[in-house]
């Protein structure tokens, strides 16, 4: 039996001082047949734990229906294999660039700014969640024979709110459901943060990426005693569509990341390894200091700058980090594994057949609600997808304005049929139409807010249709979920047709890439399609979109096999025209991380 606490200046394994020597890595950004093989390059680059969050809308898209709980357990199972400890960090909010930071769109809907506070409602979806989840952690502890020496409370609570019993009926809690390990609380490292964050007679920890000495000498100020650490060492940084990426020199990271060391201090990598946000995950952010304002919507890769890359390869910084942690290594470091294997040479997809949004609506779509004005993306059960808007404009009438009032987050316009406009802004101004006519707008999410005070805001037109300064009513809205895709037999229903002919046509596109030989990891190019998501065997990619920087998606190896592959996206602003030439040909390629 093992025993892992926190003294008065040190962590004790066993009564013995130890120093976490930790990074990030997290399990829901990397396929299952691959954690081996990232835990083995954790172990390479002289850590001796790795820590994760738990994305809680990943495993419970509905209420009480659970997708894939025990994949946490598995995961820690391969760390103790791998000869890792473990740093849990199950929220119930995470941020982490993950969609909602991790919250369901079911209790954020209807609870708004109540999440995330001692609100009645909310705590008893977090004990029923936390009753689902928690016992995976604590047959894991390290007191049992597990992995599991450290567990969170929360995430960055102090950049949020300032409700104390929250936090301490979060940690009262985790407790009553049997974790024995030390908790822990994590910050930035300001003095709000601080207090608004922490909590009595719990670790606290801070996050930043460089200023090792001023951010732990704050920590101090407010904790006398106890280990320092770093919980979030950013050694990276994540990427916004159509914003330039921000590459963090590697010596510059090293030499960060040394400072921590020297200064006594633990530290956990964030992130030592990013993969990807498979499944249309990815979150997004508001700009500004006071994150309130434009939407910036966060790539699909999560490489984060990380000194493993999205494709499992070690960098310049992995080499740099190992000099580092060497020198304060137990003894000599484990061997570089060797690379994973990589797609032999490029293959182009055949695309064969579609079908147009307006039919895969019809098949996959839920329910057509009718009502005064437009109803959120809550509202109809969608967390991650499209929702369709029909509106009358009511005539004869003159040519007046037609307004999107209140759109969050990206709009396709229609007026009798005819393409108007593709908007983004949330007071958007589509141009002049005469009445009568048929509107509709078909309104993509973008990802939801994953940090700062607009964390949980509704998705949809949250405002109403406006010609001239008169509402439309009488708005017709349905959803269309993108794990509708993924649902058995759900293909059969959708009325593919050929594809000829189809060109400059939203819809979801079918075709076969055919991989000759072993296959590999790889990239997947679609060269002229705007706006999307793509899935291969059935295995969901991510968004892509033309305004980059990422150019293609990251296709790990085991989703692939050899001979036919089923490719299908769903392009959601229109296809290349014509469809299936050269330039419109979607294709798997050998490549590196999913850029």
């Amino acid at each position: 039996m093992t025993r892992f606490e926190v003294g008065e200046r040190d962590f004790l394994l066993d009564g013995r001082p130890v120093r976490l020597l930790s990074g990030a890595l997290h399990y829901f950004r990397v396929h299952e047949a691959q954690w081996g093989h990232r835990l083995a390059m954790l172990r390479a680059m002289g850590l001796n734990c790795v820590e994760t969050y738990v994305p809680w809308n990943l495993h419970e898209p509905r209420p009480g229906e659970f997708r894939d709980p025990e994949a946490l357990g598995r995961f820690l199972d391969a760390a103790r294999a791998a000869g890792l400890w473990a740093i849990v960090r199950p929220g119930p909010y995470i941020c982490a660039e993950w969609e909602n930071g991790g919250l369901p769109e079911w209790l954020t809907g209807p609870l708004g700014r109540r999440v995330r506070t001692r609100d009645a409602e909310y705590l008893r979806a977090v004990e029923a969640w936390f009753g689902r989840l928690l016992p995976q952690v604590v047959a894991r502890q390290c007191d049992a024979g597990g992995p599991v020496i450290m567990v969170q409370a929360e995430n960055e609570y102090g950049s949020y709110g300032s409700d104390a019993a929250y936090l301490a009926w979060l940690v009262d809690r985790l407790r009553a459901l049997g974790v024995r390990v030390p908790l822990c609380t994590s910050d930035g490292p300001e003095d709000h943060m601080l207090s608004g964050g922490a909590v009595p007679g719990v670790l606290a920890t801070v996050n930043f990426g460089s200023g090792a000495r001023e951010a732990l000498a704050t920590l101090r100020r407010h904790r006398a005693d106890g280990p320092l650490m770093c919980m979030e060492f950013w050694c990276g940084w994540f990427a916004h569509w159509g914003r330039a990426e921000e590459p963090r020199a590697p010596e510059d990271a090293a030499a960060a990341l040394r400072e921590v060391l020297e200064c006594g201090a633990s530290v956990n990598i964030y992130m030592a390894h990013g993969g990807t946000s498979f499944g249309g995950w990815a979150g997004a952010n508001r700009a500004g200091e006071l994150q309130d304002g434009a939407l910036r919507s966060t790539v699909t890769s999560y490489d984060y700058g990380a000194p493993v890359d999205e494709r499992g390869q070690p960098t310049e910084k992995f080499w740099r980090f190992r000099e580092v942690l060497a020198g304060y290594a137990d003894g000599p470091l484990p061997p570089v594994p060797g690379p994973p294997r990589v797609l032999a040479a490029p293959v182009r997809a055949v695309v064969e057949e579609w079908a147009p949004a307006q039919d895969v609506m019809a098949a996959l779509g839920g329910a057509e609600v009718e009502g005064g004005g437009p109803a959120t993306f809550e509202e109809l059960g969608v967390d991650r997808g499209v929702v369709r808007y029909r509106v009358a404009v009511p005539g004869p009438r003159g040519r007046y304005p037609l307004r999107v009032r209140g759109l969050r987050d990206r709009a396709v316009v229609r007026v009798d049929g005819e393409l108007r406009a593709v908007v983004d802004t949330e007071d958007a101004v589509i141009g002049e139409v005469a009445g009568p006519a048929s509107v509709e707008v078909w309104v993509a999410s973008l990802g939801r807010v994953n940090y700062g005070p607009r964390l949980g805001e509704s998705k949809g037109i949250v405002g109403g249709l406006l010609h001239e300064r008169q509402f439309l009513h009488g708005v017709r809205s349905r959803g269309l979920r993108l794990d509708a895709m993924e649902e058995a037999g759900a293909l059969a229903r959708v009325p593919f047709r050929a594809v000829e002919g189809a060109g400059g046509g939203a819809g979801l596109y079918r075709g076969t890439v055919t991989v000759a030989g072993r296959p590999g990891d790889a990239g997947l190019a679609l060269p002229g399609w705007r706006h999307g998501f793509a899935w291969i065997n059935g295995f969901c990619l991510g968004r892509y979109w033309a305004e980059g920087p990422q150019r293609t998606l990251y296709v790990p190896g085991p989703v692939l096999r050899e001979g036919a592959n089923e490719l299908l996206w769903w392009e959601w602003e229109g296809a290349p025209a014509p469809v299936g030439e050269e330039a419109g040909a979607p294709g798997l390629y050998p490549c590196a991380a999913g850029r």
